[in-house]
């Protein structure tokens, strides 16, 4: 045996590989590796499928699981469907908006507080005078009938007229109105 397959007896022999032991040291073997990988991905998608494998739930668990996804895309769905109304029948829609207006502010605040809480959000409450928001919402109440009524016959004029004798151009937009 001569020099060369002596140091290759060395390195490669007995069923050894020296040179492929000595890098598996310093480098991960790319065959191990991926098998390693591939059975974490296995584990994972066993331990996910073991999660949505539940036993069969009844009707009153099915219906209140549907009416908790409801709010949130009936939130956003008449949102869109105002700006519809808004646009395909305005008188319609300003009277609506006009009946808000006598909502008391107290409601405002409770609606807020239902909602925020709803949808995870942190809401601090904060005191409100009940009585005063109240006296201020009837008090806004014979001017939303006006303007209701303002809506509904726009040819009626609601409350005192501008006084357009010094304003020439004024009298012309009103005289222009009235025809």
């Amino acid at each position: 045996m001569g020099l060369i397959s002596g140091m290759f007896e060395l390195l490669f022999g007995g069923g050894r590989n020296a040179v492929a032991e000595t890098l598996g040291v310093f480098r991960e073997n790319a065959e191990a590796g991926a098998a390693r990988e591939a059975s974490t991905k296995d584990a994972a998608l066993a331990q996910f499928a073991a999660e949505f494998v539940r036993p069969r739930k009844g009707l009153f668990d099915r219906v209140i699981d549907g009416l908790n996804r409801l709010p949130r895309p009936m939130l956003a769905f008449g949102t869109l469907g105002l700006f519809v109304v808004a646009m395909a029948d305005p008188v319609w829609f300003a009277g609506r908006m006009q009946g808000l207006a006598l909502v008391p502010e107290p409601l405002w605040w409770l609606m807020g507080a239902i909602v925020s809480f709803y949808f995870g959000a942190r809401h601090q409450a904060k005191g409100q005078d009940f009585q005063r928001s109240v006296a201020e919402t009837a008090a806004r109440a014979g001017a939303v009938q006006a303007n209701i009524r303002s809506l509904e016959r726009p040819e009626e004029p609601v409350g005192p007229q501008p006084d357009v004798s010094d304003n020439p151009a004024l009298a012309e937009w009103q005289a222009g109105v009235a025809r």
